[in-house]
């Protein structure tokens, strides 16, 4: 048995500005940092033996300060772009609620949580999955079938992709799936890569 850990990284400065925030490169706010250490408590307990993130600031931090405060920093963590939030294209740095606003609640639902909407020059979840999905199958699932422990600190989008390959969950019911900043999976998978036992503790907030 292997414990595989999902974790979206703690608040951003654009999350607390209601940003949608994609593909811009922006640091942890101090409540953020706070939540990546209210991760860490939740795993008390489990020694990892390999880390994965994205090839953003927000992630890593979060996944660094976890490790830390574990007393596992020397862990190196695997960095990859396969790993990074949705790109949302001509939304990026607009405010959520004022995009609702102006578009309506039903045309926002549509580009913040279903499976394959498409957002102006951005991404869908459905591309996200895409490409997150065969890093997974390539680089950490092997591991989880050795009984090494795994973590994993993304974004709210890429953890949703994940978690509906892992969970096999139905395309029309993925809008319904919500990862609070902070929030953390953790799974336990058997030697054939399947799902034992699951449990979510939420430390941080939505956004």
């Amino acid at each position: 048995m292997a414990y595989l850990v999902l974790v979206r990284h703690g608040q951003s400065a654009w999350n607390e500005l209601g940003q949608w925030t994609g593909l811009t490169d922006v640091e942890l706010t101090p409540k953020g940092k706070e939540e990546a250490r209210a991760a860490a408590m939740t795993l008390e307990g489990i020694t990892f033996d390999a880390a994965h993130t994205s090839k953003l600031t927000r992630a890593q931090e979060t996944l660094q300060i976890i490790l830390e405060e574990l007393g596992q920093a020397t862990l190196d963590a695997k960095k990859h772009t396969a790993l990074n939030e949705r790109d949302y294209g001509q939304l990026t740095g607009k405010n959520k609620w004022q995009v609702r606003e102006e578009h309506g609640e039903e045309q926002f639902t549509k580009w913040r949580r279903s499976w394959n909407e498409p957002v102006p020059g951005g991404e869908t979840l459905k591309d996200v999955h895409d490409r997150a999905v065969p890093y997974y199958e390539q680089h950490i699932l092997a591991d989880l079938k050795a009984g090494k422990n795994v973590i994993v600190s993304a974004h709210g989008n890429t953890l949703r992709a994940l978690v509906k390959y892992i969970e096999d969950i139905a395309e029309d019911e993925v809008s319904g799936l919500e990862i609070g900043t902070g929030e953390v999976y953790v799974y336990e998978i058997d030697p054939k890569g399947q799902i034992i036992a699951k449990d979510i503790k939420i430390s941080g907030g939505k956004a």
